[in-house]
């Protein structure tokens, strides 16, 4: 991409005062709400937050993860069967913390993506 277009949109506007008398011109940004959430997953949260997500459902996320990784390495079939039926709990928490936020979990879509996802972690 040419930046020196872009540059001269600048400059231009400028020019032309199109900056002056913006809203809070002059005064101090608002402090950063994720300034407690360390800086090389800021970017990260921010991201998920604006796509919907809260932090309930970044939790359920990880122990969803932690689960499907723990499973992997169950060491009998007891354990194996504790960890799947604690997974699907939390599965079932996202899809009514999606469900809340008028997300369709029962669309071909997701169910495509959520099999993607389960095939992905794949437990033995």
């Amino acid at each position: 991409m040419n930046w020196r277009i872009v540059e001269d949109a600048i400059l231009k506007a400028r020019e032309e005062g199109k900056f002056s008398n913006l809203p809070g011109a002059g005064k101090p940004l608002p402090k950063d709400e994720l300034e407690h959430v360390p800086a090389d997953i800021r970017m990260a949260v921010r991201i998920l937050k604006n796509s919907g997500y809260d932090e309930e459902a970044m939790f359920v996320q990880r122990e969803m993860t932690e689960l499907g990784s723990r499973l992997n390495n169950a060491p009998d079939e007891e354990k194996k069967t504790e960890l799947e039926q604690a997974y699907n709990q939390q599965m079932r928490k996202m899809n009514s913390l999606l469900s809340k936020k008028g997300v369709r979990t029962n669309s071909s879509a997701f169910r495509q993506y959520s099999r993607q996802v389960n095939d992905r972690l794949k437990w033995d």
